[in-house]
């Protein structure tokens, strides 16, 4: 039988990411402010889209605490960090997406270790 990983302890009753609320410190961005998205290597995994890596978006919120995805998955689970949530604009994404949509943007959610102040 496989033993449950720590994460998975500390989660049961309460849920995930609801376990590392309040463990992350003080958020280092807050809703308005304009960050880019860190270009990092992804040597195992990440949820970070490579797509959104160097793009500049706005923060539109503050999600949760919780390890990175990549911290996660190899059960470091001693550093749970804010996760944001980003709006990109279409066309800072994809260069070639088309003029006559200028307000279509994408929104989603990335670790504060990816990210920078622009």
């Amino acid at each position: 039988m496989h033993s449950r990983s720590h994460h998975a302890d500390k989660a049961t009753g309460i849920g995930d990411p609801q376990c590392f609320k309040d463990e992350a410190g003080p958020a280092k961005f807050k809703v308005g402010d304009t960050v880019r998205v860190r270009q990092l290597p992804d040597i195992f995994y990440t949820r970070t889209q490579t797509y959104a890596r160097g793009v500049t978006a706005t923060v539109t919120r503050l999600v949760y605490e919780s390890p990175a995805a990549e911290d996660e998955a190899w059960d470091n689970t001693d550093k749970p960090q804010w996760f944001y949530s980003l709006v990109f604009r279409m066309s800072d994404l994809w260069p070639e997406y088309p003029d006559f949509y200028p307000n279509d943007t994408v929104e989603t959610e990335v670790p504060e270790f990816w990210l920078e102040r622009a």
